[in-house]
């Protein structure tokens, strides 16, 4: 069984006390269900907005500087994730089709080395 990253992909001034309503809440707790029965979630959570993320670069003297905001300037980062163990690539997107229905967002699966 491989592992994958099912991520949901949110714009830079995306407010889940606004955009997500009690419709959209049922729909991820109903698929947070059907993945816990079906065995195959790994971890599931969310992120704090984009803003509030710190960046770390080694600097050619191996000093760490740090940076207010994301590493890359996107209008879109993650927003949440689910790690999944399933059996094959197919079975994955088959997750991500439901992860981007329940959560009205954009979602990219990737596996895991």
């Amino acid at each position: 069984m491989a592992q994958y990253l099912v991520a949901i992909h949110h714009p830079d001034d995306y407010d889940p006390f606004v955009a997500e309503d009690e419709a959209m809440a049922s729909d991820i707790d109903a698929l947070n269900e059907e993945m816990m029965a079906a065995g195959v979630r790994v971890f599931v959570g969310g992120l704090q907005p984009a803003g509030r993320a710190k960046s770390l670069r080694v600097k050619p003297d191996g000093h760490v500087h740090i940076t207010d905001g994301p590493y890359l300037e996107a209008k879109e980062h993650i927003g949440g994730l689910w790690v999944l163990e399933v059996a094959s690539l197919d079975e994955a997107l088959a997750w991500g089709r439901k992860a981007a229905i329940a959560c009205r967002a954009p979602v990219e699966v990737r596996q895991f080395h």
